[in-house]
């Protein structure tokens, strides 16, 4: 398959606000004068939350909101990294020995892992320096994906900066995923709201539980159905293995597993297998002292979501004349699925999501992996003005004054352009 370039467009900078300020922060900071620009943008999952590490298809959308690097190859091996936010400070290393701390989630290290991944999957030892300044208006750590935007930012400025190209093949080995397009209403805007909640992924065990318990479900059910359970790991492959629909799966869930939580001894007792069997060769070491599973909850949400997707993408496709309607209920069975079978609200996701019903959105849910973060709302186009006003009074001007000014979000979004290079005209 020939390779493809990621898409170029030559642009007049002084065209651009953004673009022209970046190049002069860029020219004050490093005394010369950008070579191109990269950009990425954030997504919003629309709906299909915490099933895509089961086997199951979600609907993001690239979101306008997006990271933008400005860059200038060096002569030097120096790679030079700044931030146009100066909460985010400045760093430098040689680029030929790039180390990232895992345990630490600095800014950078997510750049470093964008480089680091091209230079690893060409197979490169000597990389050339560069001058980066990075500018985002993705909110951070609200589900936004503003860290993976980083990310395949930093990829394709290393691509650019080498005169690389990943062809569609390379790209489908990288990450092995399929994607469809499906076409959103044209009378809907989706409204994306920060509950100014933030989840910090690094210090939390709940996802890492959530992951567990739907890999147990999983061992469970196929156990239930006399299947190979031992190789199982996610949730899909007793469906593909059974050949069932998910509605059906949903059945065979209520009959295999009961409501009331497991504890390691009774998971035992189903799979046959010995505590420490358990401990050493399903648990990972984070979930090795957890005393309690939800099992059916888990797998419940995994199936309803993931029938709710299928659900989503058909209404998109058959356009009924209320099809806001219907795709706005589907986003509120998912948020009460995420809040009461999966456990992965909080209290002002809850209150944020409930105000944006009561205002005029369809349907309202929370984005990202929850436990803070945002809500998506799907609003009738006319009713946005008075929408955005009256969100904004009911839940972020509050009298007691306890929601950062830096951290307010809420913006409507249409669907965004994906990555690209800008090279000034």
């Amino acid at each position: 398959m020939a390779a493809e370039s990621p898409a170029m467009r030559r642009v007049q900078v002084a065209e651009h606000p953004r673009l022209l300020k970046l190049k002069e922060m860029f020219n004050s900071k490093f005394g010369s004068i950008p070579k191109f620009y990269v950009r990425a943008p954030g997504r919003v999952n629309i709906i299909g939350e915490h099933i895509d590490y089961c086997g199951y298809s979600v609907l993001p959308m690239a979101i306008e909101q997006d990271v933008l690097i400005a860059v200038e190859p060096v002569k030097t091996y120096t790679l030079q990294l700044a931030n146009t936010n100066p909460l985010y400070p400045d760093f430098s290393t040689s680029a030929n020995n790039i180390q990232i701390d895992k345990t630490k989630p600095l800014w950078h290290n997510y750049f470093l892992c964008g480089l680091k991944g091209i230079q690893e999957h060409f197979g490169l030892s000597n990389l050339t320096g560069m001058n980066c300044l990075v500018d985002g208006n993705i909110p951070p750590s609200s589900g936004l994906s503003s860290s993976s935007a980083l990310v395949c930012c930093a990829g394709l400025v290393t691509l650019t900066v080498l005169g690389r190209n990943l062809s569609k093949a390379k790209l489908i080995e990288f990450s092995p995923l399929r994607a469809t397009d499906v076409k959103l209403p044209s009378g809907a805007v989706f409204v994306i709201a920060n509950s100014c909640v933030e989840m910090n992924k690094a210090a939390t065990s709940q996802f890492n539980i959530r992951v567990m318990e739907c890999r147990l479900a999983a061992k469970l059910l196929a156990k239930y159905k006399n299947l190979q359970w031992d190789n199982v790991l996610r949730l899909d492959e007793v469906q593909a293995k059974l050949g069932i629909s998910l509605e059906e799966m949903l059945l065979v869930t209520e009959d295999a597993l009961h409501p009331e939580p497991y504890n390691p001894e009774e998971i035992c007792r189903c799979l046959g297998i010995s505590l420490e069997e358990l401990r050493t060769q399903i648990l990972s070491p984070n979930t090795q002292d957890v005393l309690i599973f939800k099992l059916y909850q888990r797998a419940k949400h995994v199936y309803s979501e993931a029938a709710r997707v299928l659900q989503f993408k058909k209404i998109c496709e058959e356009a009924p004349e209320n099809m806001v309607q219907l795709l706005g209920e589907l986003m509120n069975q998912s948020h009460m699925s995420c809040r009461d079978m999966y456990e992965c609200s909080c209290p002002e996701l809850d209150q944020l999501v409930d105000i944006c019903r009561k205002l005029g959105a369809q349907g309202s849910r929370l984005t990202g992996a929850g436990w803070g973060g945002c809500a998506v709302s799907i609003v009738p186009a006319d009713k946005l003005p008075g929408f955005l006003a009256n969100v904004h009074k009911a839940y972020y001007q509050r009298s007691d004054g306890s929601l950062a000014p830096e951290k307010q979000s809420l913006f409507a979004t249409k669907p965004g352009g994906g990555a690209l290079v800008f090279l000034e005209a």
